[in-house]
């Protein structure tokens, strides 16, 4: 049975609402005044470090990404209304139902780090080759201790935008968002320390990235509990804010590149009709076609724009509505959360999937693999090894160090006593709530863990910057000139 009552509620950790409209309305007060939201604006999307104002960063991107969920939304209710929105207990929660679409589609890469998804594998590498040995040394006597230090050395290895996301929401920027909102924004349902799941895995695709941290364990069990989501089930409009993402990307890369210089309008116009004819693909052909030939009419500084402003609206309409056929026709699988798949990646032989994929290719191909972009990658490396290199030695200390430290008072380690002077107050605040609730009583595991939360410490510090405010430290601290 399909009852949106019992997933979009006035539940959250404090002070809820009487009122589901003033609940929804308060949770979007508190996502726009976030300060990591702001930020945002300075975060790569594909090009770092950039000076264009027009060029898309995570906040322009996930700005398009809302705009997309709240088409989708209401598209999604007006056809169930011809069924009766009282057959899902949606009568009363329409505004509940696109808001916290839209609101969590905000959210979606509040949790990216700087310089983009080059920089979590940077941070995955390098703790890999760095926290794993400090980790490695911790004893430990017991097999349940030795477990706990095998989930957590795999949970460090795993950061994840996605993951973050949840940790700045709820931890970082302690935003007290409704249950509804916060599930929302887990689009993996698997742990950082959880294995990756089997091809038998009922459901391999919503486990097939980390969506929470050990740290966050809990509180996720418990939120997945309230709103009755099964443990590796996904919160049903996740599905919705995943294909405002993956339509938002279309084009947006390719207008992006025409921008830049990278690509020019006839390029990407003979490329795209180059892959459309080599697959085959009418659709995505007739479609820019038309829009070429209806942009060439028009003077040349006006060309480009109105190509790319009318693909865009032909796809993302015709997408949007290809979407709400499939949540609609697998209602009930997707309202509990346990839909294997993409909805956009559901039918492999529509012609949406085709055109998408054409797309992605091209983008693949000639802008993520264009010198200047992989250049901006290789920097952003630098910068990311580099911070973290710096701050290695908070990590090297032993608990009672690290707490002397905090304590404001003098250890023998005098780089440290300078480095946690830079780590904001917020951060160390959410790992002193984390470390006060630990268990005290086996020294063993109350070492291990407090560290754990130390690495966590360090890496919010790290992937919570912007994109300049990262290289302006690495300047600073390394001594480098521009």
């Amino acid at each position: 049975m399909i009852d949106y009552t019992k997933k979009l509620t006035l539940d959250r950790e404090f002070y809820p609402s009487t009122d589901i409209d003033i609940s929804i309305e308060s949770d979007r007060g508190r996502i726009l005044s976030a300060p990591a939201l702001r930020r945002l604006q300075k975060r790569t999307q594909v090009f770092a470090l950039e000076l264009n104002a027009s060029i898309r960063t995570r906040l322009t991107h996930s700005l398009e990404v809302s705009q997309n969920a709240r088409f989708i939304t209401k598209t999604i209710l007006t056809k169930l209304k011809k069924q009766g929105l009282e057959k899902y207990k949606l009568q009363e929660l329409e505004n509940a139902f696109v808001s916290t679409a839209e609101m969590t589609s905000l959210l979606h890469d509040i949790g990216n780090p700087p310089f983009g998804h080059f920089a979590e594998q940077t941070i995955n590498k390098w703790l890999k080759n760095n926290a794993l040995n400090i980790l490695n040394g911790f004893t430990c006597n017991s097999e349940k201790v030795q477990e706990l230090k095998e989930k957590l050395g795999k949970d460090i290895c795993n950061y994840d935008g996605n993951a973050q996301a949840l940790r700045v929401i709820t931890k970082l920027q302690r935003l007290n968002l409704s249950y509804t909102q916060i599930l929302s924004v887990l689009k993996y349902t698997r742990g950082a320390y959880e294995n990756i799941p089997s091809k038998d895995d009922n459901l391999n695709y919503l486990k097939k990235k980390p969506g929470f941290y050990y740290s966050e364990k809990e509180f996720i069990q418990k939120i997945q509990k309230t709103l009755h989501v099964k443990s590796g089930h996904r919160f049903p409009i996740t599905y919705i804010m995943e294909a405002a993402d993956d339509i938002s990307y279309l084009t947006a890369d390719l207008e992006d590149s025409v921008e830049k210089g990278i690509l020019s309008l006839d390029d990407v116009y003979n490329l795209i009709k180059k892959e459309c004819e080599k697959e085959k693909e009418d659709y995505l052909l007739e479609v820019i076609q038309k829009r070429y030939d209806q942009a060439k009419k028009n003077d040349e500084p006006y060309q480009f724009s109105m190509f790319f402003t009318l693909v865009r609206a032909k796809l993302v309409t015709s997408l949007v509505y290809h979407v709400v056929d499939i949540y609609i026709d697998n209602h009930e699988d997707i309202f509990n959360g346990k839909f294997n798949s993409a909805l956009l990646e559901y039918d492999k032989k529509s012609k949406f999937y085709k055109a998408i994929k054409i797309l992605q290719n091209i983008s693949s191909k000639y802008i993520y693999q264009d010198k200047s972009v992989q250049t901006l990658e290789l920097q952003g490396y630098a910068i990311i090894n580099g911070l973290l290199d710096v701050y290695k030695p908070l990590l090297e200390l032993n608990s009672d160090d690290f707490k002397t430290l905090l304590q404001d008072d003098e250890i023998d380690c005098f780089i440290s006593m300078r480095l946690i002077k830079r780590i904001s107050a917020k951060q160390i605040v959410a790992y002193s709530n984390d470390v006060k609730n630990l268990d005290k009583e086996n020294l063993e595991s109350f070492k291990i863990l407090e560290w754990y939360h130390r690495v966590r410490l360090i890496v919010d510090y790290i992937s919570g910057m912007t994109d300049d405010f990262a290289l302006e430290e690495y300047k600073t601290l390394l001594s480098i000139n521009k």
